[in-house]
């Protein structure tokens, strides 16, 4: 199985993206992250499927999910998750936030 490393902000972002979704619906927040992992997981196991974005960090790559953009680096036995941004937001501005 191939790895996730989610780097803390990382882990910031998807408990923001949990906590805005639960506070109209505690149980589609909870379908969306397993969602969400879901993908991550299969990512970790394709990492080469997402779009290159070398403008942040070299080797960089950007994959939508619903509403967001998961940045993730490709490692050799899987991914490294950078941030999780809802794609409505200025992506430039909120990056390195």
């Amino acid at each position: 199985m191939a790895n996730i490393i989610l780097r803390q902000i990382a882990e910031a972002d998807l408990d923001g993206i949990w906590d805005y979704i639960a506070a109209s619906n505690p149980d589609r927040a909870d379908s969306f992250i397993r969602k969400l992992t879901n993908k991550l997981g299969m990512l970790a196991n394709n990492p080469l499927i997402g779009v290159q974005r070398e403008e942040y960090f070299p080797n960089l790559r950007m994959f939508p999910i619903e509403r967001y953009l998961v940045f993730y680096l490709p490692l050799n036995d899987g991914i490294e998750v950078i941030r999780i941004l809802p794609a409505s937001r200025d992506i430039d501005v909120d990056f390195f936030q």
